[in-house]
């Protein structure tokens, strides 16, 4: 006889059938692309502005429930997978910004002249001012 006492997770799961895990929904996906980029952060960080963006219906006016219907679960256990998916759409993200500050110059704009009364010798328009601006 196996004289070991099976762990509390054994325990657990022991009645419940195996899941593989399913690909996430476009939704649940763009809900975390929308919280990585209100706070470019790591998943502790991320998962604290996801929870408040959630909180407060910040994205499409859904709250957790809501959310949970697509996919994305705030519970003990459900966090590594919200963590997982996370951690992918933030490689995903920085990838994005890497290829965006490598790509190439767009094609120059026309040199501005300075010329203040162009060519007809009219005056310049008089600077904008802003109410409440005062200069130093």
């Amino acid at each position: 006889m196996d004289s070991r006492r099976p762990s509390r997770v054994e325990v657990a799961t022991a009645g419940s059938p195996a899941t593989t895990p399913t690909a996430p929904s476009a939704e649940a996906t763009a809900f975390i692309r929308f919280c990585y980029r209100r706070r470019r952060t790591g998943w502790p960080e991320l998962y604290d502005e996801m929870c408040a963006v959630a909180s407060r219906r910040l994205y499409n006016g859904w709250g957790f429930q809501e959310l949970a219907d697509i996919g994305i679960g705030f519970s003990l256990f459900e966090t590594p997978t919200l963590a997982a998916l996370a951690r992918e759409i933030a490689l995903e993200e920085a990838e994005r910004r890497a290829r965006g500050a490598t790509a190439p110059a767009k094609a120059e704009s026309p040199p501005v002249t300075n010329d203040p009364g162009g060519e007809s010798g009219e005056s310049a328009p008089a600077p904008l001012r802003l109410a409440g601006v005062f200069p130093t």
